[in-house]
């Protein structure tokens, strides 16, 4: 811990969320961890935040990101990625294993965990690979991995298909108490599918992708985790139906959990009629009727929590044919006011459900250290605005990735200091 990070922080008058409930309080935070959760605090030389107004919660937890490094910083590096993580109040994120090289092997888990230790105080924690080269056909060493600090496994960007492959990676994860993480996505059935299909697909002339793609593959995966009476996460769930197979297989008792994304639950597959190439994203956007289901999923808890999928995506990538446009929305920085604005502002969650959903919730299923905000534990808070309007504009992103369908739109709910490990990483100022 750096010499700044240990200096004493003293948050006023804000709405404190703690394990016993909200109430208005102090929060004294020195030597990296919360000393003191009371009203009326003092602390003449410390650093002081005014919270009147806002609430006090644990630092957002994000286990679904892709932070691009190594291999892809044209993009994004973990420099950048835990920039713009830290001023969307995120403050534990976990990076998926697509880069270049994959993150297969120790020595690119370690590497991705001391550029992040160099690069500031957010925590990454790498989800490796569960099969060398995402190519689903040799399992990765998954002793070595965990050893290493690897807090989950994915091939994340392509399902595996081979079924028994899948089977002994649930065998293995489970020996070492790692959770293997799902992408659902059947790719003979997205048969080069560019968008939702349905009424806009048509519309529009271009390829669809059946729901059908997502929800099959979330039933085998989750009947082969059965057979192995192993936890199985499931990724973006984005369809009713997806949302009612992780409904059937708690019921029947299944360690399951499952995350959707913030564009899901706000934007819907009508956005992509003008061909805007940051509209395109796996699994596509839905439908009116997709949505109301994932929120319903939310409220009853089928859907365990909120995950960014943050996919930063170079320009060029994106300035081009619909067809040729890169997979993926750059969310780290628009994540919260998105879910405040179409949750908590209609009234589908309270606030604290919502922070539950992206804090507590996502650290129990990776067993992170973090979600929670009490006295005597590491220092990870974000203040947030509830009231906060501002507009998004991609110009002033701290990612690189600046590719967001929500350019122009008005949210409400806004981080304004995030402190990670005692460290203030963001503050408006």
């Amino acid at each position: 811990m750096s010499e700044h990070s240990k200096e004493k922080i003293l948050i006023k008058a804000g709405k404190v969320l703690t394990p016993s409930g909200a109430r208005i309080s102090d929060v004294l935070i020195e030597d990296g961890k919360i000393s003191s959760i009371k009203e009326n605090l003092s602390a003449g030389d410390a650093r002081t935040v005014d919270a009147k107004g806002m609430w006090v919660v644990p630092g957002l937890v994000d286990i679904h990101c892709h932070l691009r490094e190594p291999g892809f910083e044209y993009k994004e590096d973990i420099a950048s990625g835990t920039a713009a993580a830290a001023k969307g109040g995120f403050t534990s994120i976990c990076c998926m294993a697509n880069t270049d090289p994959v993150n297969d092997s120790p020595v690119v888990t370690e590497f991705i965990r001391k550029k992040a230790r160099d690069a500031g105080p957010i925590h990454v924690h790498p989800i490796a690979a569960l099969t060398k080269g995402l190519k689903g056909e040799q399992l990765t060493e998954v002793g070595e991995l965990a050893a290493s600090g690897a807090v989950a496994l994915s091939d994340d960007g392509v399902s595996v298909r081979d079924a028994n492959r899948l089977r002994l990676g649930l065998a293995y994860a489970k020996r070492f108490g790692l959770k293997v993480v799902s992408h659902p996505e059947d790719l003979d059935l997205t048969n080069g599918g560019l968008m939702n299909e349905g009424y806009w697909s048509t519309a529009l002339g271009l390829a669809g992708i059946t729901r059908a793609a997502e929800e099959t593959i979330i039933a085998r995966d989750c009947a082969i985790a059965e057979l192995e009476d192993a936890p199985i996460h499931i990724a973006h769930v984005s369809t009713r139906g997806g949302a009612e197979v992780v409904r059937a297989m708690k019921k029947r008792g299944l360690k399951v959990t499952a995350e959707t994304a913030p564009h899901y639950l706000y934007a819907t597959d009508e956005w992509v009629r003008d061909y805007d190439t940051n509209t395109k994203v796996n699994p596509p956007l839905r439908t009116d009727d997709d949505q109301t289901a994932l929120i319903e999923a939310l409220r009853d808890g089928t859907i365990d929590c909120i995950a960014t999928d943050h996919a930063p995506h170079h320009i060029d990538e994106k300035n081009v044919e619909f067809a040729l446009a890169a997979n993926g929305i750059s969310g780290f920085e628009t994540a919260f006011g998105i879910c405040w604005t179409a949750l908590v502002k209609p009234g589908h969650l309270t606030p604290e459900q919502l922070f539950e959903k992206m804090t507590s919730a996502p650290a129990a299923i990776f067993n992170l250290d973090a979600g929670v905000l009490e006295e005597g534990r590491v220092a990870d808070v974000a203040v947030i605005d509830p009231e906060a309007e501002w507009v998004v504009d991609p110009k002033h992103f701290l990612s690189r990735g600046k590719n967001t369908p929500f350019t122009g739109r008005t949210l409400t709910g806004l981080a304004r200091c995030t402190i990670a490990g005692g460290e203030v990483a963001y503050e408006v100022k």
